[in-house]
């Protein structure tokens, strides 16, 4: 009645080959092998040192034969029972690594495993292929960034890392359930972007991410134009973006080219790029002739609007020269590259002298 037991529990372990059964196998056969080798008079190869680097060696059967058994019995040793379980327990540890290696790739691919990143740019939803180009501009956008931050997406659909390598990957049941997003780090996300096929889901997405992470710059996608102010009225913070293929249409008809120009300013891989910068708040007033003037002789870029750092939806294109601007506004420029070392100091000097 013992023995059916036994041989079930070792059936048990033996079947599911967990790793503590592989490590107590490979130590009982190191043992075993020991005393074996010396009932046999192996005595040369009993040494811990030695035999550890000779039974790795033999039972992998790369066999250096710089050490090797003397004895008649030493011999039938290894032929019959070192090399044979040697093999087998050799290519049982490969298989499992390789396992686990691909597991763990597959669990990336699929989006399964748990991120741990912080002040990362999180897209929120899955559109196909205006998702993939979104994921392209980001990456090139990032090379001019400071600190290159992480790029994550998470998605509900049925998809695979569509960049692996490039972007982390994340796919979750829900968008508005803590222990979903929290595998995306949503709470420690410094920017985040809501993209969704459907505009409900958009919505929803966005007022679960102003309650998780108020401080996070939010941008959400609608093709709905009508949701956005029922958006902004609760969740002020998050900057909408509609569709605006509609209004460059009607553009071009009376002003042609003017799709073309706008395509160029967005494009980040070939003509001027619109990019934005914060006025640091040790600037206490700098005047918009002074801050056109030093960007496009320092930099070569032009100096074309501003956003009043408490009303951060409010733009101000093309203001006066004689605008005064202060610390925590953001201004929007058009240059080649993106600026990551104003000289604001310089500035304001010029703005001193200028009163």
């Amino acid at each position: 009645m013992v023995w059916p037991k036994i041989k079930k529990a070792m059936m048990k372990h033996f079947t599911e080959m967990k790793w503590y059964t592989i490590m107590a196998l490979l130590i009982f056969y190191a043992v075993s092998t020991w005393f074996m080798l010396l009932l046999a008079g192996e005595e040369a190869l009993l040494d811990i040192r030695d035999y550890l680097y000779w039974l790795v060696v033999t039972g992998s059967t790369v066999g250096y034969g710089d050490m090797s058994p003397e004895t008649e019995g030493g011999k039938i040793l290894v032929a019959v029972y070192v090399i044979p379980a040697g093999l087998s327990i050799f290519a049982l540890v490969l298989g499992r690594v390789a396992g686990w290696v691909s597991l763990q790739w597959q669990k990336g691919s699929k989006g399964m495993h748990e991120l741990n990143v912080s002040e990362h740019v999180l897209i929120l939803g899955w559109n196909g292929k205006r998702t993939e180009q979104l994921l392209k501009l980001l990456l090139k956008e990032r090379e001019d960034v400071i600190g290159e931050p992480e790029i994550v997406l998470c998605v509900r659909a049925d998809i695979t890392n569509p960049l692996p390598g490039e972007i982390e990957f994340v796919k979750v049941d829900s968008f508005n359930k803590d222990e979903d997003m929290d595998r995306a780090c949503v709470a420690d996300a410094s920017t985040i972007l809501i993209d969704n096929p459907e505009d409900d889901m958009t919505m929803t997405c966005a007022l679960y991410c102003s309650k998780r992470n108020p401080s996070a710059h939010k941008v959400a996608y609608f093709d709905d134009e009508s949701l956005v102010p029922l958006l902004q009225q609760h969740c002020p913070e998050i900057e909408c973006t509609p569709s605006v293929a509609v209004e460059m249409l009607a553009k071009s008809a009376f002003d042609p080219g003017s799709s073309m120009l706008h395509h160029d300013l967005l494009d980040v891989y070939e003509g001027q790029a619109q990019f934005s910068a914060i006025i640091p708040n040790k600037i206490e007033e700098i005047c918009a002739e002074a801050l056109f003037y030093q960007l496009k002789k320092s930099y070569d870029a032009t100096f074309i609007g501003f956003a009043t750092g408490d009303v951060s939806h409010k733009i101000s294109v093309n203001p006066s020269l004689k605008t005064k601007l202060y610390g925590k506004d953001k201004i929007f420029y058009i240059a080649n590259k993106r600026i990551n070392n104003i000289d604001w100091e310089k500035i304001q000097n010029l703005t001193d002298t200028e009163k």
